[in-house]
């Protein structure tokens, strides 16, 4: 059946059978000529069920991933192949009346409100407004602006409610999991690389926070690079491999956590003593930039505008050499005795403490010594003090008394000295600090 081309309907018909807002159609006839309404003796549009399928198509397009300007580039080139992309296509029934169920858009649609209605969404549960609000971002702006302003700065803040316990993990993990798949739709969606350079990106062993590293992947793809991508907690040796392999001009490392920032060091050093060149970047630099004097390899800013023109400028070979800092004695000492006695130093902390969070002591143990090794590596002792607001909130979220806080410290404190027997300072001497600073 055919679809016809006759101008029928007005726009008010279109918007309530398609769902899509008046602003987004005119942007859309504005900047891509689609659709191409005809105009009444009075100025007003007149759409064709045609038009409407159109719509529909390029509405469809966007929801299985694909950008605005890139549904319209895969519309001409049916059109120009001298294939209907509406061929084969079930033309719909325009029925308009006032109870019909509306397609969830916004009237406000600056970023900023944009970002707000989808956390909401995203807190609520709610997978389809979530999308179409990402489909009306999509329209409206360029693919790169929402992927940063919406779903970036959206994850942030959802994570930021997550850490102060005003969002549950569900929730997290539910907007998380929706981020990551329209990047992985977009991803695909992109078109072929036009670039001979190569960027390899991935997360260092333990760091399993992926949406920065494949966002990074998206814009670099947009931007003509061949990127590949290896995902999350990747060792240092398939780093290597897959240079080799795949003749990669540069590694891109991104570390969110103090633990992972460790890992990515250890990473960074095996790779830049086998010259291969090391960007990196994540959350934790920007929350303690002293650890970048310690990484051997070139910082790509705070933010990921700002990675993707440090790594455009590493791939013309205009930056130095990055000399990167050394432990003191003092740490490297501190280091060794702390992992070779830390089973035994853990051990008799839970002999020592009454539990603070009976369910969790385990836990909390374990993550306090991973940032102590960390921290001692990324050489400061003191990184460590904005990771114990975890701790914090845990002991918060199950009501314990903030003194159990400062007998932990004190106990770990005596731990620290019955094994490593005055070779752990550093170590020591924060614990100490720290039960000073939590007593009530």
């Amino acid at each position: 059946m055919s679809i016809s081309k006759n101008p029928a309907f007005n726009l008010k018909v279109v918007l309530q059978e398609t769902g899509i807002a008046a602003d987004t159609l005119r942007a859309w006839e504005r900047r891509y000529g689609i659709p191409m309404p005809q105009r009444t003796a009075g100025g007003h549009r007149l759409y064709s069920q045609y038009d409407i399928e159109t719509i529909k198509w390029l509405m469809g397009r966007q929801s299985e991933g694909l950008s605005i300007s890139r549904a319209v580039d895969l519309w001409n080139e049916h059109n120009a192949s001298g294939a209907d992309p509406l061929a084969g296509f079930a033309p719909s029934t325009v029925i308009a009346p006032l109870g019909t169920p509306a397609i969830y858009l916004s009237s406000d649609t600056s970023l900023d409100s944009l970002r707000s209605q989808w956390v909401e969404a995203c807190l609520n549960f709610s997978e389809s407004t979530a999308e179409q609000v990402l489909n009306q971002g999509f329209s409206m702006f360029p693919v790169e602006v929402i992927c940063t302003e919406v779903l970036q700065k959206g994850m942030a803040e959802i994570g930021g409610l997550w850490y102060s316990n005003n969002a549950s993990v569900q929730q997290e993990h539910f907007a998380s999991g929706l981020a990551m798949r329209r990047l992985d739709a977009l991803l695909s969606a992109s078109p072929a690389p036009t670039l001979k350079q190569t960027v390899l990106v991935g997360c260092p062993p333990n760091e399993w926070h992926t949406f920065t590293p494949l966002l990074l992947c998206l814009l670099l793809r947009r931007r003509g690079f061949r990127v590949i991508y290896l995902g999350a907690n990747v060792p240092a040796e398939r780093f290597a491999e897959t240079v080799s392999a795949v003749h990669a001009n540069i590694v891109v490392l991104v570390a969110q956590t103090l633990i992972t920032a460790a890992a990515l060091h250890a990473t960074a050093h095996s790779l830049t003593e086998m010259k291969i060149p090391v960007g990196y970047g994540g959350r934790i630099f920007n929350l303690h930039p002293g650890i970048k004097d310690h990484i051997p390899g070139h910082y790509l800013g705070n933010s990921v505008d700002s990675a993707i023109e440090k790594v455009e400028t590493l791939l013309k070979g205009n930056s130095p050499k990055v000399q990167a800092k050394s432990m003191t004695n003092e740490y490297q000492v501190a280091l060794e005795f702390f992992n070779a006695k830390r089973l035994h130093i853990e051990s008799t902390i839970k002999e020592m403490i009454p539990p603070i969070v009976s369910e969790g002591i385990d836990t909390g143990i374990h993550f306090l010594g991973d940032n102590i090794a960390a921290a001692l590596q990324l050489g400061n002792i003191e990184h460590v003090n904005a990771e114990l607001e975890w701790l914090k909130v845990l002991m918060q979220s199950h009501q314990r008394p903030q003194k159990e806080l400062a007998d932990f410290m004190e106990n770990y404190s005596r731990a620290v000295d019955k094994h490593i027997n005055g070779q752990g300072s550093p170590i020591k001497v924060w614990l100490n600090d720290q039960a000073r600073q939590n007593q009530p």
